[in-house]
């Protein structure tokens, strides 16, 4: 069983009990409930790391049951005791594979929720359908892993599609899978929008950063934001419509702005819009130290339109490729209806293990 005891190695129970003890003592603290944020991170991470340890001793009693088993079946040469022996592996080995990318997984914003970002490209109409295609797809995927989607805001396109739209992701290791898929995704196919029928390429840029869980991490002065309002043109029911309840937010240090209108209450608009200005900061932080640490390499690609990643192609042929791993699927509709999980598990653990 060389594949899981490599996996038992990566895990390390004996560290990840001692980091468990540390969190336990944490939060008995009395201190730690005054800053209700830290608490509710501390009591996250104790659930995931109590939640791992228990997977993995309950993975280790089997191994220990599989090699007794093995050792008894080969004694007595039992042919259906060595069979049942091999049907056990198999579900066990099934097991490590899905938990595989979780160890791997162990960057600090990893286990993070997400705010995910659809950018459509130059082409009007066509590159708006093109992102709202993939914002359903994002959708589907996020339904599919038991995660949970909120829209904060979306700016709709003139004839159809989507502008742009900012989600939501919340779930375990949600950043760490969709970080997997920042990028310039490219679309080839026969456009609906044309009446001569002919074949268009769309771009829609997507950006994956994670939320920031605590206050001490990106601080934010009053001095360096200014704060606009205007009627919210989303859905959101009759109150949205006659308030000035949306809210737009210029970071002027960087001028990134960041837009809400989702919500239904300016504040809550506000709120959604500081959190979504912090990870955009947190994200500056984090690729200046990846810029640095791979200064040397040249390695380091961030998510902007020239980093095409995919292409999706359903004329004159359907087939969906990752341009990073190679990796090609035929059936682009079922990959465009969330079935993505093939291309990020491929990247990700590529990436991973060229990194350990």
């Amino acid at each position: 069983m060389p594949e899981l005891r490599k996996l038992w190695t990566i895990f390390d129970l004996s560290s990840k009990k001692n980091i468990l003890d540390k969190l336990e003592a944490d939060a008995n603290t009395e201190d730690l409930w005054k800053d209700p944020k830290k608490a509710k991170i501390v009591l996250k991470n104790l659930e995931l790391l109590r939640n791992q340890i228990q997977f993995w001793e309950s993975m280790n009693n089997e191994v220990k049951e599989i090699s007794e088993l093995y050792v008894l079946a080969n004694k007595e040469k039992d042919i259906d005791l060595i069979k049942d022996i091999k049907r056990k592996y198999e579900k066990l080995h099934k097991l490590f594979i899905q938990k595989e990318l979780e160890i791997l997984l162990s960057n600090k914003y990893d286990f993070n929720d997400t705010i995910l970002t659809i950018h459509a490209g130059t082409g009007g109409t066509e590159a708006q359908d093109w992102a709202e295609m993939l914002m359903r797809m994002y959708l589907r995927y996020i339904e599919k892993m038991d995660w949970n989607a909120k829209i904060l805001n979306k700016i709709s396109g003139s004839e159809a599609g989507i502008k742009s739209v900012t989600i939501s992701v919340s779930g375990e290791y949600s950043y760490g899978y969709l970080s997997a898929e920042s990028g310039t995704h490219r679309l080839v196919r026969i456009s609906p929008f044309d009446a001569d029928h002919a074949r268009h390429t769309s771009f829609a840029l997507v950006e994956a950063i994670p939320e920031i869980e605590s206050d001490d991490e990106i601080i934010i002065n009053s001095n360096e934001i200014r704060i606009d309002t205007f009627r919210s043109s989303g859905a959101g029911g009759q109150h949205v419509n006659v308030t000035d309840s949306a809210v737009r937010i210029t970071h002027l240090p960087t001028n990134i702005v960041v837009s809400c209108q989702n919500e239904r209450s300016q504040q809550q608009n506000k709120e959604s819009a500081l959190k979504i200005l912090k990870s955009k900061l947190l994200e500056i932080k984090m690729n200046e130290s990846e810029q640095e640490r791979k200064k040397e390499k040249g390695d380091y690609k961030e998510a902007k339109w020239s980093n095409q990643i995919r292409s999706y192609v359903l004329h004159p042929y359907q087939l969906v490729k990752d341009h990073r791993t190679n990796h090609v699927v035929k059936n682009a509709h079922d990959v465009l209806n969330g079935n993505i999980n093939e291309f990020i598990d491929i990247y990700l653990k590529t990436k991973l293990k060229n990194k350990s």
